[in-house]
């Protein structure tokens, strides 16, 4: 073989490599190729069945039962009530609760956060608060009639169903405060328990041994100790059996349960945004909480759910503050004192925190008259010292005028005021009026400055108190010849601040965990 056929048949055997070289760094590209499209569809479609079984977990609530008069939207915050249901229904048959499948409101407490979304207030509301419920829903359509006096956790009982009446809830909470409810949460036992589980734990303290009979009083003994004075780190069944728990600490009160409600919602927002907000860290929770939440349908889906959680990201802890509803005894239940309540709930309405500072929805205590147009985009007025928001009242024509009651309803209304009745009055309030020419303002316990307010608006009326609840106006002919109410309120100062002895009892998320877990 001459040298120039060796040269050609290595040339030839070169490109013949160099081809199969060729070839296979094509294939393995092809296959890489492949890979990655294979891995992209597959967590496309993971994600995708992600957002499907957390879409399938949610269970949403009628709006149909909510209020036709419901407060105007605020200043830029959002409002989020969140209810504890203790339902023995489904998954929570097995983690103690209510008697029977009848839905109850073993807790709440409305959040608002700030326009700023870096400050937020949890106002806890006792479940024995006497309160105004509105009419309210029932399963087949029908409205109850409005009643005075009644224990707030009632309001989710009506109608009598497993998953009770978050609407009727929500009614309560709008006519109490006059602020817009934005979203409601309903979580029961189930849904509780497995979030703590699925953020590994939450820290709680607990100011003295717990045993089985102070969780269970009806046990008839001690029983053995379940848990030890002191912090520690709980989940599941443990963490609501923590929530739960009244006897065997401080007074044995709902009042110090409450607080430590507060300090482990607190915590548990301490541990989830240590872990980071992220959606590696949201979705598991998510997937837990869902799967026991019941929400208005402004949150009925994944991607609504998320994006409301996602745009909570910048609430800085020591920022999140806790409160509970001023309140007094009043026998075995509580009476929401006044006017502190309405100076909490006016400061929340107009976007300012509890030490008065603005955060972008409403403006300071502090804050001067306006330096004209360079000042600044406008805002909505404070309210004037007859507004009636946040007052509920029922109004009554004691005369023979016809649609005397309904003219001063709407003007009450137009006010601020939530009017929860109209009609005639019956004869026997006509005589309890007395010459049937002046108006008289009936108020029951603790309710003086309310209807004093109320009074405001009928110039010459008459306070009257009673052992009603609630505040009813009897229009007498007075009114027929000066409907007041149309005129123009006068322009006020502005608000006070929240008074001390709330601000004093505030909590932050960032708190110790055994500072003020206890009461009495």
């Amino acid at each position: 073989m001459t040298r120039a056929t060796r040269a050609t048949r290595a040339g030839r055997q070169g490109g013949r490599r160099t081809t199969r070289l060729k070839r296979r760094r094509r294939g393995r590209i092809r296959v890489l190729s492949v890979s990655a499209a294979a891995c992209v569809l597959l967590l496309l479609a993971g994600g995708v069945w992600f957002y499907l079984r957390l879409d399938g977990n949610i269970d949403s609530f009628d709006a149909g039962g909510l209020s036709k008069n419901r407060p105007a939207g605020g200043q830029g915050g959002r409002n989020v009530l969140v209810i504890g249901s203790d339902s023995r229904s489904g998954a929570n048959s097995g983690l103690g609760g209510g008697e029977g499948d009848v839905g109850r409101s073993d807790t709440a407490f409305l959040l608002h956060v700030y326009a700023d979304r870096k400050h937020a207030v949890a106002v806890s509301i006792p479940r024995d608060t006497l309160v105004d419920i509105p009419p309210c829903r029932l399963p087949d359509g029908t409205w109850t009639e409005p009643r005075s006096g009644a224990m707030f956790n009632s309001a989710f009982s009506v109608g009598l169903t497993a998953k009770g009446n978050p609407a009727c809830t929500q009614n309560v909470v709008e006519k109490l405060t006059g602020l817009r409810v934005d979203h409601t949460v309903v979580v029961d036992f189930a849904g509780f328990a497995a979030m703590t589980s699925a953020v590994g734990g939450v820290r709680v303290c607990l100011p003295g041994d717990v045993y089985q009979g102070d969780l269970n009083p009806h046990r008839g003994s001690r029983g053995d100790r379940i848990f030890a004075k002191g912090p520690q780190t709980v989940s599941g069944q443990k963490a609501l059996d923590y929530v739960r728990l009244r006897h065997g600490l401080g007074d044995g009160s709902d009042i110090g349960r409450i607080r430590r409600q507060q300090a482990f919602v607190g915590a548990l927002l301490k541990k989830v945004k240590g872990e980071g907000l992220d959606p590696t860290t949201l979705l598991p929770l998510a997937d837990a909480a869902t799967r026991s939440l019941t929400v208005d349908p402004g949150l009925d889906s994944a991607r609504k759910l998320l994006s409301f959680a996602m745009s909570l990201k910048d609430v800085d802890l020591h920022d999140t503050k806790f409160v509970t509803l001023p309140w007094r005894y009043q026998g075995s239940r509580v009476a929401i004192v006044q006017p502190d309540a309405d100076a909490l709930w006016d400061a929340l309405r107009h976007d300012r925190t509890l030490d008065g500072k603005e955060t972008g929805g409403g403006r300071s205590l502090s804050a001067g008259p306006s330096a004209g147009p360079s000042a600044g985009p406008s805002r909505r007025p404070e309210p004037s010292p007859s507004s009636g928001a946040g007052i509920s009242v029922g109004v009554h024509n004691g005369t023979t005028v016809p649609g005397l009651a309904a003219k001063a309803a709407g003007a009450l209304r137009a006010a601020g005021f939530t009017v929860t009745a109209t009609g005639d009055a019956p004869p026997r309030e006509r005589a309890a009026a007395g010459d049937g020419r002046t108006t008289v303002v009936t108020y029951g316990p603790g309710l003086r400055d309310r209807a004093r307010t109320v009074a405001d608006h009928f110039p010459g009326a008459e306070l009257r108190s009673s052992t009603a609840a609630g505040i009813d106006v009897v229009l007498g002919s007075s009114y027929a010849s000066h409907p007041a109410p149309d005129t123009p309120a006068p322009s006020a100062p502005a608000p006070s601040k929240v008074p001390s002895r709330v601000t004093d009892e505030a909590r932050s998320a960032d708190d110790d965990i055994c500072s003020g877990i206890s009461y009495g």
